[in-house]
């Protein structure tokens, strides 16, 4: 399968003509199982993402890493083990979201399951640094406490750089109808922010990676990629969908040239 482009077509049909092993990374965001829309509706989301999960087992590389999108169940119930190593359930947390539960406390967060083929053999922590959030000299003192200095964490260390990003993630925000990235009303707030994925590519890979998008949709994933200067596969369904990506992908490369000439 060529690289650095985008297939049209079903991913549970595409991507068994992906070679084994050859993946670096996987960023998935497919359906939740929870809208009206055709693409949306999921018998049973749990058995699907599981489905998944055994298809991207097969082609990522042992280290390989896979970021599954989902709601808080979207993993629930099912038996991944065999397959992936779940290292974290990142909770993407968006608090400015409509707030209009009346008999529970409403869904305020996304899941982002952080998988790997066994030990990761990429996580670019440098790269993904956050600002910190507590004065050097309170984190000193909390560093000198006996349970630091005599438990596991003794060597963690304040990072003038910034520190993890840790798995709740609230400093990125979900696109609206008014955001500028936005490229598709039919996708609104399902678009994810460059930002968010930004993070995933730079936390997972390394220059020169393959980087599978099972579910392009206005290709941000591949926007990034190239920007970053990852390879990257897609596959989507919606033909108008992919010209919105391959007009992506040449804006990026056409800016990329530009620079060179500056």
């Amino acid at each position: 399968m060529q690289i650095n482009k985008i297939y049209h077509g079903n991913c549970f049909e595409l991507i068994n003509q992906i070679d084994n092993k050859s993946i670096d990374l996987v960023v998935c965001d497919g359906p939740f199982g929870v809208t009206e829309n055709g693409w949306d509706k999921i018998k049973n989301i749990q058995e699907y993402n599981l489905n998944l999960i055994k298809l991207f087992s097969r082609v990522l590389k042992k280290g390989g890493a896979l970021y599954l999108f989902g709601k808080p169940n979207c993993i629930n119930f099912i038996d991944y083990r065999p397959y992936l190593t779940l290292n974290s359930k990142i909770i993407w947390y968006q608090p400015s979201r409509l707030a209009q539960g009346r008999n529970n406390f409403t869904n305020n967060y996304d899941i982002i399951a952080y998988f790997t083929k066994g030990k990761a053999k990429t996580f670019r922590l440098d790269d993904i640094r956050v600002p910190q959030l507590v004065e050097l000299e309170h984190r000193k003192r909390c560093e000198s406490v006996p349970s630091v200095i005599n438990g596991k964490f003794h060597k963690t260390k304040f990072n003038e750089i910034g520190k993890n990003p840790g798995d709740v993630w609230g400093d990125i925000k979900q696109l609206t109808y008014k955001s500028k990235e936005l490229l598709s009303r039919e996708l609104y707030t399902i678009q994810k922010p460059i930002k968010l994925i930004q993070r995933i590519v730079k936390a997972s890979s390394n220059e020169g990676d393959l980087i599978l998008d099972p579910f392009a949709g206005v290709g941000t994933t591949f926007a990034v990629c190239r920007k970053l200067k990852r390879n990257f596969i897609g596959f989507e369904i919606n033909a108008d969908f992919i010209a919105i990506c391959n007009k992506r992908i040449n804006e990026v490369e056409l800016k990329q040239e530009s620079e060179l000439f500056k």
